[in-house]
Formats: C-alpha cells, structure tokens, sequence
C-alpha cells in the first residue's frame, strides 16, 4: 500500500527501524537528554522564543486541543473562534464543554479567512483567538499575517492548532505572536500517532501558572515541571519520542525546517499539475502544501476512494459527514517522492479510461 492521507503518513527508514526496537526504561540520564533534543528542535524548527517551553503529551493531537483550552482559558474569557470545517468545530465543541463564552467565526466549506470576517469583532472585548492554521477537513490554509494583526490589536491570546502545517507550511511563532502552538506526530513529522507536542510561550505560560486545571493527566502544571528534568509526569509513548528524536534530526541534517517546506510544497506542486486534465475540482480557496482537497465532478468521492484502496493498493484520504461524498483529500507529507505520485495519477487515469471517474 501507498499512503497518500493526511495522517498517520509514511514514515522514513530511520524511523521505521526504531519502531522495531525494543522499548527501552525511561527514567533515565539518557531519556531526558533525548527529551531537551526534542525540545530545543521543534523550538527551533516553529521559530519560538527561546524561553518558550515544550511539553509532550501521550495522546493525538485532539488531546492537545483540549489541554489547551483547559489551561489557559476559562469562563471569564471571552473567545473568537475560527469555523471552517471539522476541526473547526472541534474547538467549538471543546469551548462550549468548559464553559468559555464564545463567538464562532463560520466558514462555508473551502473558503478563506478575509479582513471582512475580522472587522465585526474589532475592539469588542474579546480576549482570545483560536484557529486550526490548516484546517484539515477541508484543506483551507488561512492567513496568519492577517489573524496575526488582529489579535496584536485587540490584545488577544492566541492559539493556532499547527498539527497538520508544522513542516508543511511556513511559520514564525515569535514573529506572528501566537502563545499556543500544537502538533502531532503522525503528520509531517512522519512518526506513529501518538504523540502531541505543544510549544507554549512565556505569555502561555503566565496563564497556565494562574489557571487550575480539573484533569490531572492534562495538567500543564505538572507537565512543565517534569519537563524541567526532561520527563513527562505519566509513562509516555517512549518509542514515538525516540522516533520522533530520529525526525527531529533527519530533518535538521536535510537542511532544516525550510528545505522540509520546500520539499513538501514540490510534491504539492507536481501532483496538481499531473491531475490537471482529471475530472476533479480543488476546493480550497487558500491550499496548504499539506493536502491537495479534491472534489469528483463525475462519481463519488468515497467510492473512489474504496476503488484505490481495494484495487490499486492506493489510500487516499476520504471525508465524513456531509463531506463524504464530494471531497476526498490526497496527502504530500511523509516519506513520499514523484514515483509514488506517478503511480497514484496512474491509478486516476486508469478509472478514468473505465468510465468510473
């Protein structure tokens, strides 16, 4: 099988090899040192201040989201939240679960965020923002610059989920003053799932110091300051940790966070002119390098995608909901080349030359 969703993705060599390992004890000199790599790697790869910390989190990347909000955030804020699509909505949920008053920017499938759906919440005492910088679902990048400005002007704590954009798309914490950044491992970080990582900023860290959090196991409290000896509170996913170290460092002896942005972005960019001919639609108003979100204009998206799976050997990731028919979404993160896309447009031509696309 070649795995062209959006997460898990496939992994390298070196990471696939660790994997195989035994999984060694934790509590150790060497662990923690392996810990403050990992740290010191993603700081520098998401651009973050250097008395930014890092914690890691044994759960997906929707552990982060909640750990997030249970932190930082309370009833007497008052959040802006953006609505594009699942994730989106994800955080809505969340907000709506603990309590935090909110407004929901909502966006219809595909489209971008513009000044025009900023300019109603100008200096209406909000307090915080929050925003899926890529939201997955539908393959909308927004801008950042733009949600950036806003939040400076109004004074607004910012949370930007990056779980699907860390190393796909470009990003400056400290330049676009964001507070909260998540990922996860399975998306460009190429690792098993897992894992989510969370960058907070000195800013972030003066909220969580001030906020009881009801869950113990997302305490960032007690996360930070195991970190402090490079440990996490609870047993973690060791394995992905040391995989995710081999990442980490594959990735900075490549040519760093950029070259990996580049690559990505390359993959995105052939694929789309290799499908130009195809009978499919790209949705997104504004695309990531992530994720190409196709829409089928001569057969259902979901059925295409059982055909590329059952008779090509193919994954493709599909949609829910509302979405499960008419958008499928092909991914351009993880240990994928040009040869693999070759076959992939292969397999498309091929159900067309059948009549089933």
């Amino acid at each position: 099988m070649i795995n062209f969703t959006v997460g898990p993705v496939q992994s390298s060599e070196a990471v696939r090899a660790i994997g195989a390992q035994q999984v060694p004890y934790f509590r150790t000199s060497e662990f923690s040192e392996v810990m403050f790599e990992n740290e010191r790697l993603v700081k520098k790869f998401a651009k973050a201040s250097d008395d930014s910390k890092v914690v890691f989190i044994t759960g997906s990347g929707s552990a982060s989201m909640e750990t997030a909000i249970m932190n930082t955030l309370s009833p007497s804020d008052k959040a802006l939240v953006v609505n594009g699509g699942s994730f989106g909505h994800r955080f809505v949920e969340l907000l709506e679960l603990h309590h935090v008053p909110y407004a929901e920017i909502k966006l219809e499938h595909g489209k971008a965020l513009n000044p025009e759906h900023l300019a109603p919440y100008e200096g209406k005492g909000y307090t915080a923002f929050l925003v899926n910088k890529h939201e997955t679902s539908t393959g909308v990048h927004y801008n950042m610059n733009l949600i950036s400005d806003f939040c400076r002007r109004n004074g607004l704590f910012l949370i930007a989920d990056c779980i699907s954009s860390f190393l796909a798309d470009s990003f400056d914490m400290k330049e676009l003053g964001v507070d909260i950044m998540l990922t996860g491992s399975q998306k460009a970080l190429a690792c098993p799932p897992g894992i989510s990582i969370m960058v907070l900023s000195p800013n972030a860290i003066a909220r969580i110091n001030k906020t009881h959090c009801i869950c113990q196991y997302l305490d960032l409290q007690i996360a930070l300051k195991n970190m402090e000896r490079g440990q996490t509170p609870w047993t973690p996913a060791v394995g992905i940790l040391l995989q995710i170290n081999a990442r980490l460092k594959e990735i900075e002896a490549q040519g760093g966070v950029d070259s990996e942005i580049a690559r990505i972005g390359s993959l995105a960019e052939y694929f789309r002119r290799g499908i130009k001919d195809l009978p499919f639609e790209i949705v997104s108003e504004s695309l990531s390098n992530a994720v190409t979100p196709l829409h089928p204009t001569t057969a259902s998206a979901y059925d295409i995608f059982l055909k590329m799976k059952d008779e090509y050997g193919i994954w493709i990731c599909p949609n829910g909901g509302d979405m499960k028919d008419t958008i499928f979404r092909v991914g351009h993160i993880g240990a994928l080349t040009t040869t693999d896309y070759d076959k992939l447009i292969a397999a498309f031509k091929d159900l067309q030359a059948k009549g089933i696309i």
